[in-house]
């Protein structure tokens, strides 16, 4: 048996945002930008064009390239940090009466940017039971909503966009699909990648500023050395558990968060870049879609063959970080 991605597809916004264009909003530069971040450019969603909306564009792609209608899902499982509503409803009800898919059990997963890699295993595993065997699972996000425009370090980091893959659960023998998952966390280190609001510590009172909207506050130096080791970990586990070696990969995946975590992690194992698959530059950090969107482009590009082995990690807010290993 095995669960297999029959469905790869994304959604980018139209509105296109430079580092220049950035320049002249905030205290910046191109160079700057790059020599940080790597980041050129990044996506903005319309106004009035909400996560969900970003979310179902990308499905339909997916389930196009599945062969599927909506009413044939089981599941619907959308990561995000930028959901269309905090804490309830879920987008993915949003999502789910969008599409018109009747009979999908609909739920979201809040692990920042590895919210696509826990979406992905939390629905593979629901998959070949009670007669469930296929889902949606969607990476979507419009963080320039939450964007900070007075912190000059974070504001330049973010892009919306969306993501989205059809798994399915055949009860062949098959080489192909998910073949293994790791996931961990670090809770220790959650207040350094938080979506600031005002504090809940009592039934009767409401303290702090609740005219002041919530966004996006990250202590850079923490979290990029969290990134560092955690890109790190994740790789050396995957190789470890699944017996394969780095150069049984075809691609490697990672979160586009930053370009300098990811040099740092070729030059740790002596791999060249461009065994990564690296679409930050035009993107910059889309969270929890950055991996489906980037897994959307290399499949548009041809990239991925039958038959590649691939690994997708993720590392955010929780802190969280884990990867899949694929036979696409």
């Amino acid at each position: 048996m095995a669960v297999v991605i029959t469905g790869i597809g994304s959604y980018l916004p139209e509105i296109r945002v430079t580092n220049e264009d950035l320049a002249d909003r905030i205290d910046t530069t191109d160079e700057w930008i790059r020599s940080h971040t790597g980041i050129g450019t990044r996506h903005f969603a319309a106004d009035g064009k909400k996560t969900s909306d970003l979310a179902v564009d990308a499905a339909k792609q997916a389930m196009e390239m599945a062969g599927i209608s909506a009413e044939d899902l089981d599941i619907i499982v959308v990561a995000s940090a930028s959901q269309d509503y905090f804490a309830f409803p879920a987008t993915a009800c949003i999502v789910q009466a969008k599409l018109g898919a009747k009979k999908a059990a609909a739920f979201d997963v809040a692990a920042g940017c590895t919210g696509f890699i826990y979406g992905l295993d939390i629905a593979a595993s629901m998959l070949g039971r009670y007669e469930r065997t296929k889902a949606l699972v969607i990476g979507a996000e419009t963080l320039s909503r939450l964007i900070d425009w007075e912190d000059r370090a974070t504001c330049v980091l973010f892009g919306d966009g969306a993501g989205a893959a059809v798994i399915e659960y055949q009860p062949e023998e098959t080489e192909r699909g998910i073949l293994y998952s790791w996931l961990r966390a670090k809770g220790e280190g959650a207040e350094h990648l938080v979506l600031t609001q005002p504090e809940r510590t009592s039934a009767y009172t409401r303290e702090g500023d609740y005219s002041k909207p919530s966004s996006i506050y990250m202590n850079g130096k923490a979290v990029y050395m969290f990134a560092v080791k955690a890109i790190t970990d994740v790789m050396e586990a995957l190789v470890e558990k699944t017996g394969y070696s780095l150069d049984d990969f075809k691609w490697i995946v990672p979160h586009q968060a930053n370009l300098r975590i990811v040099q740092a992690a070729a030059k740790r194992f002596g791999l060249p870049e461009e065994r990564f698959y690296l679409n930050i530059e035009e993107y910059a950090n889309t969270s929890a879609a950055s991996v489906p969107l980037a897994m959307a482009e290399m499949n548009a590009k041809g990239l991925l063959k039958k038959g590649d082995l691939i690994m997708i990690m993720g590392f955010g807010a929780g802190l969280t970080y884990g990867g899949t290993v694929i036979r696409w």
